[in-house]
């Protein structure tokens, strides 16, 4: 039996059950360690019921089993003399084919790469999709604004936009300098030359930042002659969608799936989003190193633009 240890948000929660269905279509037994990194007060929530989904749950024994962390005294004693003897493996990098290896092991990692699930992906994409709307029981007051925030994305030729920055500041220096300010600006001007028409809708945590972002990028595409209205046109083109919190937040995902076009940051929950997103003709902007000193070229997927900290498009993955 293999356990996967479940971790993170939304996103990461994605990846780490569509690494369970291609061990299980391998024929594994695999269960999930839900306990550990959930437990604590201040936890994210578990949310892929939102599709559906059950999975089965190791034991608490199963667990110690595996990491070796029985606290009873002769175990604790053992451990500081010889160490620990976890049956234990971290994923290496993005993608990691040995994963597949292992009957009996403990797996660690976030699995961020469509390569795990790759001939599966048809199953993956039936799965992951959002039940309506009027099937979710929101209260009326989210229901309507959700409902309406919706309804203006189906209209238009919408682009979500992903800014969550703690992604990008939460381990300091590791994300340091990827979605920059500039990494945004060349992003929107990628996709305004593609299509001029677009309206962008924003999705993040620090809406003052955003907002401020959004002042200064319209700022540096005014001419002199411009008139109030063509300056308030340009506004509107911006829009700020604000009333998720961490419990609702599929419905961020939701949203930026069903735009047009995305333009993501190195968050496992914009690359989901994205890869929902079923236009044909879509358009995906991602940065261009996910992790600092870190090979990231198994996280993207054919199509995507890449868009470097300075603004410039790098390249578009094959």
């Amino acid at each position: 039996m293999n356990i996967i240890r479940m971790s993170g948000g939304l996103g990461n929660q994605m990846f780490q059950y569509a690494l369970y269905l291609k061990l299980r279509s391998l024929e594994k037994e695999v269960k999930f360690d839900d306990i550990n990194e959930y437990r604590s007060e201040g936890a994210r929530p578990i949310m892929l019921a939102l599709f559906g989904i059950d999975y089965p749950r190791a034991t608490w024994d199963e667990i110690v089993e595996f990491t070796d962390g029985s606290m009873k005294p002769l175990k604790r004693i053992r451990r500081k003399l010889f160490g620990r003897r976890a049956i234990e493996y971290y994923e290496e990098g993005f993608y990691d084919p040995k994963i597949f290896t292992f009957d009996s092991m403990y797996l660690r990692g976030s699995f961020q790469s469509e390569k795990y699930f790759e001939d599966i992906r048809d199953e993956i994409r039936q799965l992951y999709t959002f039940p309506l709307l009027e099937e979710m029981h929101l209260p009326e007051k989210l229901y309507s604004s959700t409902k309406a925030c919706l309804d203006a994305i189906e209209s238009t030729e919408a682009v979500g936009i992903h800014m969550y920055r703690s992604d990008s500041r939460k381990e300091g220096e590791l994300y340091e300098g990827i979605c920059t300010e500039k990494y945004y600006e060349g992003a929107v001007q990628y996709v305004h030359e593609k299509c001029p028409g677009a309206v962008y809708y924003i999705f993040s945590n620090e809406p003052k930042w955003v907002k401020n972002w959004v002042e200064n990028l319209i700022k540096s595409q005014m001419k002199e002659e411009m008139s109030r209205e063509e300056i308030a046109a340009m506004e509107k083109r911006f829009v700020m969608v604000e009333a998720n919190t961490e419990y609702t937040g599929y419905l961020d995902m939701l949203l930026m799936s069903r735009c047009r076009h995305n333009i993501i940051s190195n968050s496992s929950f914009s690359w989901w989003a994205a890869w929902i997103n079923d236009h044909e003709d879509k358009l995906v902007v991602a940065p261009d190193k996910w992790m600092n000193e870190k090979d990231s070229d198994d996280v993207y997927t054919k199509g995507m633009i890449l868009v470097d900290a300075k603004g410039k498009v790098s390249r578009t993955v094959k």
